[in-house]
């Protein structure tokens, strides 16, 4: 039985790849790194992987804005490829400058078609700062198939232009209604948070959503970086926990995905 393929796409300013990579491979997959112009050679590529993860980053120095040339790129380069790939059940992650990828490609919130518009964005913080810290996360009933429902997560995040914003309160209300709210950020004891555990002023405090099939997830925290128990930031006071918490993301991608 073998193990499914993991696609590490990076591209210019890409970084935290070869974390996401070593991320899946100790959830038990095979990890390639591939820049995106070896997959315009080859778009076949595409067809021996089961998952897609979007690294963090600065891609493109985030022009424009963060995310914007590389979700055009791969919406107008890529696009038809993409669409395949959802359709015969493959699975999508974005983290941090992917989750920004994923939103202004239109893959999330989705649908993900040739004329889907953008329902939701990732723009500055409200304290104007690159809030770097770590945050809690809780995981509402959602249908994710990368987060169960009531999971409680610790992971850093690194950003500048993280608050998720939707287009409208319609929007957002769909977001809930057909529970793509996958993680919201909270305070230490659960509760509403306030700055800084709302590190960037998000809408309903949302730190991640997928798409109405679950397959397709983005979130703003770094699972990648809090695989091992010893990546948390108090270890050494509160003793090791067995295994980091971003860890059950990703052996719960390779799970569902199963063998290739």
């Amino acid at each position: 039985m073998t193990t499914p393929n993991v696609l590490i796409l990076r591209t210019a300013g890409t970084n935290c790849d070869e974390e996401t990579k070593f991320a899946f491979e100790l959830a038990g997959a095979d990890a390639e790194l591939l820049h995106v112009n070896r997959i315009f050679e080859n778009r076949k590529l595409l067809d021996k992987f089961q998952i897609i993860a979007i690294p963090g980053g600065f891609t493109y120095g985030d022009d424009i804005a963060a995310g914007r040339i590389f979700a055009n790129e791969l919406r107008y380069s890529l696009g038809d490829e993409l669409r395949r790939f959802v359709d015969r059940g493959g699975l999508i992650i974005g983290i941090c400058n992917g989750f920004q990828v994923l939103v202004k490609t239109g893959l999330l919130p989705g649908p993900f078609c040739e004329n889907s518009t953008q329902k939701t964005t990732l723009t500055f913080n409200d304290s104007n700062l690159f809030e770097d810290r770590w945050v809690h996360l809780e995981a509402p009933e959602n249908c994710s198939v990368f987060v169960d429902d009531g999971d409680e997560l610790y992971l850093p995040v690194a950003h500048a232009e993280g608050k998720f914003v939707p287009a409208d309160d319609a929007a957002i209300s769909e977001l809930i209604d057909r529970r793509q709210v996958v993680v919201r950020y909270v305070d230490p004891n659960g509760g509403e948070p306030v700055y800084p555990w709302n590190p960037n002023g998000s809408a309903d405090s949302i730190a991640g959503i997928c798409d109405g099939t679950g397959r397709i997830f983005g979130l703003m925290p770094h699972p990648e970086r809090h695989c091992l128990p010893t990546q948390h930031p108090r270890w050494t006071r509160d003793g090791l926990k067995p295994e980091g918490d971003g860890l059950r993301v990703f052996r719960n991608a390779v799970k569902f995905a199963g063998p290739a």
